[in-house]
């Protein structure tokens, strides 16, 4: 199976280096298990991640941006889910 991922986030916002931050952070996290993964500009506000088609991330429904280790629990439950992430699975 193909592990894609994409980032769609708002230019007007100035959001690229928020996506391109959670994309070196996915990069480095998942190496290996992801084949793709790609960030796509767009208007109004967009914040969405997507794991193989699936919505995982929309900042209009959850109501603003994932913390990093919530992001990397959401992808590895869409393309790893017996995964153990060390440090990003512990409860604090």
């Amino acid at each position: 199976m193909t592990n894609r991922v994409d980032i769609h986030y708002c230019t007007g916002c100035h959001w690229l280096m928020r996506s391109a931050w959670m994309a070196q952070e996915l990069l480095t996290t998942f190496e290996g298990e992801l084949d793709e993964l790609t960030l796509h500009p767009g208007s109004g506000g967009i914040f969405e991640i997507w794991v193989n088609g699936k919505q995982i991330w929309s900042r209009e429904q959850q109501g603003g941006f994932p913390e990093i280790k919530q992001l990397k629990q959401l992808v590895r439950d869409e393309i790893s889910p017996q995964r153990d992430l060390g440090h990003s699975d512990k409860k604090a």
